[in-house]
């Protein structure tokens, strides 16, 4: 065996340890991106900066980990997947630090776009280390404990925002999350395990083949709107929730990050209903009912605001196992990996970008309500969308 390739898989339960060190990573990684969301009223009255502002914050987010996901193979291919690790790592308690210690618009959107190219380099690496880590036989829940890391940044970081702010400013949040993103780049490379190999470095002519297929380009689409409904969603909701309902801002982050728990379950039935009804059938419900309570958290009336913010990361996050199905039945099994590292760059860029930023501008113009409201319409086009789908198995249909 060369120092090249991967490490033979132990057992499943001896690589457990390694796995939540690679998780804990993936947390920070990804609680890097979101963390501005339930700081962003106090962060806008702080830089005066309006709505659309604030949403611009996203974009500058999601061009960085847009590009650095499409070039992601090219570095893990001369630095391998475990340096990649800890250079990402690294670049984000970097990054987070930079933006700390930022007083102005332009030196925040520069110091988020390098948090988005830190933070790009972790996923492709991420999951080609985790699948190192475990025999394929334990891929999958492998891939359950790395991916409790998304669902719970989702419910920890408004909390852990809001038990600092009475304490300390938004600054120092970012610099603390900063600091322990350093702490445990520090950690893998002392003692993470797996990724000492190289990545595959990006062949385009791999790309040609995507863009004739008219599937592939719905499900980029599908995907945008789906982080849109979750992602962009919640980039904007607490902002909303104390602007335009006068909710406490920290009742408002308790609220959110309470309606992400139940997500984390409820994944587990989407994919259950996918193998039985077929993701295309799922798909369109999904976007559908999500559409509907997205409209809803715009027009709804103010007594059911509480419950439609809790039902509506319910039903946006069952897309997923449903996406991720449909995207393969779409493609040969060869060009799986080649449509994933194309598929989410762009979705991300949609979705955690576009939506934001799109939200404010009709929060500047004195219809926040109908932003939400406007994309919830959006979304619903999905549901038309997901039945334009031509998935290959039948059983999938």
């Amino acid at each position: 065996m060369t120092q090249f390739e991967p490490n033979t898989p132990g057992s499943f339960r001896s690589q457990v340890r390694p796995l939540l060190l690679l998780t804990s990573i993936f947390f920070l990684n990804f609680a890097s991106r979101i963390v501005l969301s339930p700081l962003m009223p106090t962060v806008e009255a702080d830089l005066e900066i309006s709505h659309s502002q604030a949403g611009s914050l996203f974009v500058f987010i999601s061009a960085g980990y847009f590009l650095s996901l499409i070039a992601a193979g090219l570095i893990s291919s001369r630095l391998m997947h475990y340096r990649t690790i800890i250079l990402s790592a690294l670049a984000v308690g970097i990054a987070l630090l930079g933006i700390s210690l930022s007083h102005g618009l332009w030196q925040m959107r520069l110091g988020l776009f390098i948090l988005g190219l830190a933070a790009g380099l972790y996923l492709p690496s991420g999951i080609a280390t985790l699948t190192s880590l475990v025999s394929a036989k334990d891929w999958g829940k492998g891939a359950a404990i790395h991916e409790i890391a998304p669902n719970m940044a989702f419910v920890a970081v408004p909390l852990i925002s809001e038990a600092l702010l009475p304490w300390v400013s938004w600054q120092h949040v970012l610099g603390l999350m900063g600091v322990v993103s350093l702490l445990v780049a520090a950690t893998f490379a002392l003692f993470g395990q797996g990724g000492r190999f190289p990545g595959q470095p990006p062949e385009w002519q791999s790309f040609q083949p995507l863009t004739t297929n008219p599937s592939f380009w719905i499900m980029a689409l599908l995907f945008g709107l789906a982080i849109g409904s979750s992602m962009g969603v919640f980039s904007m909701l607490p902002l909303y929730l104390v602007a335009e309902h006068d909710i406490p801002r920290d009742w408002a982050n308790t609220l959110i990050s309470l309606s992400r728990i139940s997500s984390v379950a409820i994944a587990f039935v989407a994919g259950w209903a996918t193998d039985r009804l077929g993701p295309r059938r799922v798909l369109a419900t999904v976007f559908l009912l999500t559409g509907i309570l997205t409209i809803l958290l715009g027009l709804a009336p103010e007594a059911w605001i509480i419950v439609i913010v809790f039902l509506q990361p319910l039903v946006a996050v069952c897309f997923f196992p449903a996406g991720f199905a449909a995207l393969s039945s779409i493609l040969p099994a060869r060009a799986r990996n080649v449509a994933v590292s194309l598929t989410i760059p762009l979705a991300y860029l949609l979705g955690g970008g576009a939506f934001p930023v799109g939200i404010g501008l009709f929060a500047d113009a004195g219809m926040f309500a109908w932003g939400f409201a406007f994309f919830g319409a959006l979304i619903m086009t999905g549901a038309l969308f997901s039945l334009r789908l031509k998935l290959d198995n039948p059983s999938n249909q």
